[in-house]
């Protein structure tokens, strides 16, 4: 696992490193601010795919003294910094963009290598945007989810510059700077998906999707006369669950055990890499009354 993860990150460094350079070459020569900002979005997401390499290292690193949980949350952290990478991007951008279409200096130079950068652009973002994808489903790793979703949004971003050049080589040049806008626009709402939810995993928002599964398994058992006190974390790819179960008060300690057992492994079997801690109670009055007057 961790090998095909690794593999893939730095497949994305690689790739990132040639954009960045290709794009900057032709930007530089033709002037244009699409292409420029695309350039430096391109290195941006260098920058970001060197930090999920280091992150897809770590954090499959099991638990230790120091970090009981493991170190999952390395992956989330990392998806919160190229967030704060794409809103960079989004600041230079809309300068430049708005600062040209004032001042009128919209003129760039459009020849066959804007378009040659811009379409290699889109099919290398394509292709390594599958990889990475595919991947981070396999592996549940936020890292390389923000990866993929850097490199799919390349490609929307390249195709807004492509149409800039399209119109500029009409003499439309100020289509050049609103193609840059537009790719500003595209990474605001990429940059808002992604710092909401890496945000949420390192403030241990409980994820609602896998509430869901672990109350419809407990549904599924009999046994379970009624539970409580539900708790649900994430950290990077694992998953924790704790959860207090009411069982009839009549069985041993040998049968809760079994049954306990049974719904770990089924919660387990709905939820990859997940860990979930049962607390077993007898189902009687006194602790009804205790759970009713705690508002659990």
């Amino acid at each position: 696992m961790q090998k095909e993860k690794k593999d893939v990150a730095m497949g994305s460094v690689f790739a990132a490193i040639f954009l960045t350079g290709f794009k900057l070459v032709i930007g530089i020569l033709t002037g244009s601010l699409g292409i420029l900002s695309e350039a430096l979005h391109s290195g941006l997401d260098l920058f970001a795919a060197v930090i999920t390499y280091f992150s897809v290292r770590v954090s499959d690193k099991p638990a230790d003294r120091q970090h009981n949980y493991g170190h999952g949350k390395i992956e989330n952290f990392s998806a919160l910094m190229e967030t704060l990478l794409l809103l960079i991007t989004c600041i230079w951008i809309v300068y430049e963009a708005v600062g040209r279409l004032v001042s009128g200096s919209t003129h760039i130079e459009v020849n066959s290598w804007s378009y040659i950068v811009v379409v290699c652009s889109i099919v290398i973002d394509f292709t390594r945007s599958r990889a990475l994808s595919r991947v981070a489903k396999k592996y549940n790793s936020h890292a390389l989810e923000a990866d993929a979703l850097h490199f799919s949004t390349d490609i929307w971003s390249s195709l807004v510059v492509l149409l800039g050049l399209i119109c500029a080589n009409f003499g439309y040049f100020f289509a050049d700077a609103l193609a840059a806008l537009g790719v500003a626009c595209v990474v605001l709402f990429v940059s808002w998906q992604l710092g909401k939810k890496s945000i949420d995993v390192l403030l241990d928002t409980a994820p609602q999707e896998t509430i869901d599964v672990v109350r419809d398994t407990l549904s599924r058992f009999p046994q379970v006369k009624h539970f409580h006190s539900l708790k649900v974390r994430t950290a990077g790819a694992d998953t924790f669950v704790k959860v207090n179960v009411h069982l009839d008060p009549e069985l041993n300690l040998r049968e809760v055990h079994e049954i306990c057992d049974l719904i770990e492994s089924e919660i387990g079997s709905r939820i990859e890499r997940s860990e979930v801690n049962i607390h077993a109670e007898p189902q009687d009055l006194t602790h009804l009354q205790m759970e009713k007057a705690d508002g659990l």
